[in-house]
């Protein structure tokens, strides 16, 4: 027993493995539980609320609506997205422009890095000290939040927490970088940091729109993430032209995504993640490829069957690629097509993943324009559909012509039966999500709720894919994924309002319209230029970042904006398959191990067909309002 106290009272040597062990632990699973935590709880609550308002109250006539719901689901969505960050700094996963980057001699790519972990902690700083300023005054000035009257400073201690962790973790990216680096570089980095901010620093007197949109430009070409260059060329304009006091960048970190529509996005990224690990794509592809399979090139149209299925799961373009292509490009390949052609179009069927409802772009647009998300998702139906039969057709002639016949099996009623009951579970989301927003049942935000409460039970008790071992890695791409959207938003709303006040939108409308009225003319205009943009942005940041300057001008000429969000929305899915920055084809080439270069020529033939689409569907209203106006 003596022996055993003097063991447990020996100091452990710095040498020991197991502290360091710990530490390591912790600091790699630090936000984890509570971002687990937090994502199942909105699921639930918000599920809870919806099934309350239809189940409880109409058994109990007069108990009322379960009013606290709602507001507790958006202070933990904030939390979540803002506690979700860290996960995207160590992954360095944020959305970025490398068309720079990617052509720079490594050691100048190295020295970058030291740029943008600068600029990131110069900007969550300002967030932290604003953030314990806006508390403070909280505290002397206390009040309560209107449903479940708790004290305002409680949710808003996510300014200092959050972003206080934030930078916390920019600086291990840094002192990461410092060694990999070394002295000399990083001198280069700080110093280069150092020049960027002298107009600052030394006071230059510049036009509002020029610290706005000259910096906005630099940290965009230096490879800065494309919040985090919103966020700073703002706060860059607000200490340069003094538009605006320095508090209002903490307040509207918070409020920017305060909303209650907002938090559709996470909902149906997680949706997208639990039906993609739960096996459902899987049973999907059984299911086309049983109605599909035996014509000439029967797998390639089972494989676009199968990313338009899952666009009305996951409305994302990428994760449509990845759950798809991960078992078509083997299977296409396997059947003797051409490999570059089966990975073209997997990246081309998945662009249909944001056109078919759900969309996160949809909600982005609706968020940014005030329009009907609900309306936006049925105007990208026809569209969808539209640009997936035509991609049908190209597959059937190609195949024809190559001679890629359909699998030959046994197919009959019984085995389409079969496929038909295996996929019942995965068929059941649409119904789920449209029919509960069309039949007044939900809005968007709650049916994509429910959505993802629905794949989480498949997935874990039915399917039974989804299970301890990856059930956290789910979460984790669910909250990281959507938490990169949130904060985009957030910091373009920044970006946004300083353009507001300077009546950049008018300035530009009024412009255009000195140029020309044709409404023909001016939407060709404006889809050259989104097609250009798509090539070097993600759609969502070109959504937040053009939707105010571009609105104005298509109401002028008498576009609905329903309409003009699926132009934009359609134009930009574009982007996903078009070299540099064409995510899709990044996905794809990822899962076929084909170099990019190689993928984009294969999927020229597709994408001029695509365009084709975009041209019909901006020149014939009708395709686009024609379900939509069913609704009114």
């Amino acid at each position: 027993m003596a022996n055993q106290k003097n063991a447990n009272t020996v100091p452990q040597s710095p040498t020991d493995p197991k502290p360091r062990n710990w530490l390591r632990w912790l600091d790699d699973n630090l936000e984890k539980p509570i971002l687990l935590i937090g994502m199942l709880s909105i699921i639930l609550i918000i599920t809870f609320q919806t099934s309350y308002r239809y189940i409880i109250t109409h058994l109990y006539d007069g108990s009322g609506a379960a009013t606290w719901t709602e507001e507790l689901a958006r202070y933990i969505f904030i939390w979540i997205s803002y506690l979700a960050i860290p996960l995207a700094i160590k992954g360095r996963s944020n959305i970025r422009v490398d068309i720079i980057y990617d052509r720079l001699p490594e050691r100048i790519q190295r020295i970058s890095w030291i740029v943008v972990d600068v600029c990131f902690l110069a900007l969550s700083s300002v967030v932290f000290f604003k953030g314990l300023d806006h508390i403070e005054m909280m505290l002397n000035l206390p009040q309560t939040t209107p449903a479940l009257q708790i004290p305002y400073f409680i949710p808003y201690l996510i300014l200092p927490i959050g972003f206080g962790l934030i930078s916390l973790r920019v600086i291990q990216d840094l002192y990461k970088q410092v060694k990999e680096c070394g002295l000399k570089d990083t001198a280069f980095g700080i110093i280069f940091c150092l020049a960027l901010a002298s107009p600052l620093l030394f006071g230059f007197e510049m036009d509002a729109l020029a610290w706005l949109f000259g910096y906005f430009a630099i940290f965009l070409v230096i490879g800065v993430p494309i919040a985090i260059a919103l966020g700073l060329s703002g706060l860059a304009t607000i200490i340069g032209a003094k538009t605006l006091p320095i508090d209002y960048v903490a307040q509207l970190a918070f409020t920017s995504i305060d909303s209650f529509p907002i938090m559709a996005i996470p909902f149906f990224i997680a949706a997208g993640v639990f039906m993609g690990a739960g096996g459902l794509s899987k049973r999907l592809l059984a299911l086309a490829d049983e109605l599909l399979g035996s014509l000439y090139g029967g797998m390639a149209l089972a494989t676009v069957a199968t990313c338009m299925f899952f666009a009305a799961i996951s409305g994302s373009g990428p994760a449509t690629v990845a759950a798809i292509g991960a078992l078509t490009i083997p299977a296409m390949i396997q059947r003797g097509y051409d490999k570059h052609f089966a990975a073209a179009l997997v990246a081309c069927a998945g662009a249909i993943g944001v056109m078919i409802p759900p969309s996160n772009p949809f909600v982005v647009y609706g968020v940014s324009a005030q329009a009907s998300v609900g309306k936006l998702f049925m105007g990208g139906i026809v569209p969808g559909l539209l640009t997936g039969a035509v991609l049908m057709v190209i597959s059937y002639l190609y195949s024809k012509k190559n001679n890629w016949k359909g699998e030959v099996r046994e197919r009959s009623l019984k085995t389409f039966g079969r496929a038909f009951w295996e996929a019942k579970w995965a068929l059941m989301v649409p119904v789920i999500i449209l029919g509960g927003i069309y039949g007044g049942l939900m809005t968007p935000t709650e049916a994509a709720a429910v959505s993802a409460f629905y794949g989480l039970i498949v997935g874990v008790f039915i399917y039974k894919e989804i299970n301890l071992k990856n059930i956290t890695q789910c979460f984790m791409d669910a909250c990281s994924t959507s938490a990169i959207v949130i904060v985009l938003m957030a910091m373009a709303t920044i970006f946004g309002n300083i353009m507001t006040i300077e009546q950049v939108p008018n300035k530009i409308a009024s412009f255009i319209l000195s140029i020309t009225e044709s409404k023909i003319f001016i939407l060709l205009m404006i889809n050259v230029l989104l097609l250009v943009v798509g090539t070097f942005m993600e759609a969502l940041a070109a959504i937040v970042i053009l939707t105010p300057i571009l609105l104005p001008i298509v109401i002028q000429v008498g576009v609905d904006p329903i309409h003009f969000g699926v132009i934009m929305v359609v134009n930009l899915a574009l982007g996903f398959i078009t070299p540099p920055v064409g995510v899709n084809l990044f996905v794809a080439s990822g899962v076929a191990k084909l170099k990019m270069e190689n993928i984009s020529k294969a999927a020229l033939p597709l994408l001029f067909a695509m365009i084709v689409v975009l041209l019909l569907v901006t020149y014939i209203p009708e395709i686009s309002m024609f379900l939509p106006s069913l609704s009114k």
